[in-house]
């Protein structure tokens, strides 16, 4: 199977600057069939659906041994969808979702997608978090992610900063080192 050239993981591009959720469009939670969130994509941005599926650069090894970078999904399986019901409907009818769950109202779903895309938008490598660690909550004073907030944990004797989506307990981190971060 030819490697698909690069696709934006979100439409449209200031999707996280302009949402503002209300009684009628709120975020939704789509879970997809197993390795269909890219095809998901498609289907939405085509349908003009508002969509958000994190993905990060990964270096894979072809069977010959040669170094190809991919676009896998931060979070496989899952799309966030911003919309009406009408949206809802329009990411069921593409036959790649098993379930949408809407996400409450409560929940800072926003300001978390913002803190992963300022990370994923970086250059710094960043490794996808299956399951998030106790730790101590620490922002960045200084370099390109100042202001960041997050999880400080420590990992093979260097210091990672995890940015989580709390409501399915994943994440993503990046190296930091001690003189970028301070207690929050």
């Amino acid at each position: 199977m030819p490697i698909l050239k690069f696709q934006p993981d979100i439409h449209p591009p200031d999707l996280l600057e302009t949402v503002r959720p209300d009684a009628s469009r709120h975020w939704w939670l789509a879970y997809t069939q197993s390795r269909r969130e890219k095809e998901l994509m498609r289907r939405l941005v085509a349908a003009q659906c508002a969509c958000y599926a994190p993905t990060y650069r990964k270096g894979q090894r072809n069977p010959s041994g040669r170094l190809r970078i991919v676009q896998a999904p931060l979070f496989p399986s899952y799309v966030f969808l911003f919309g009406d019901h009408e949206a809802r409907r329009i990411a069921l009818a593409t036959n790649c979702v098993s379930r949408i769950d809407p996400i409450a109202p409560s929940s800072p779903v926003t300001d978390d997608l913002k803190r992963l895309k300022a990370i994923l938008g970086g250059e710094r490598e960043v490794i996808p978090e299956a399951r998030l660690e106790p730790g101590k909550c620490v922002s960045i004073r200084s370099g390109p992610f100042r202001g960041l907030t997050g999880t400080l944990v420590k990992r093979d004797k260097v210091n990672r900063l995890v940015v989580a989506v709390d409501f399915i307990q994943r994440g993503a981190s990046i190296e930091v080192f001690d003189f970028e971060v301070e207690a929050a």
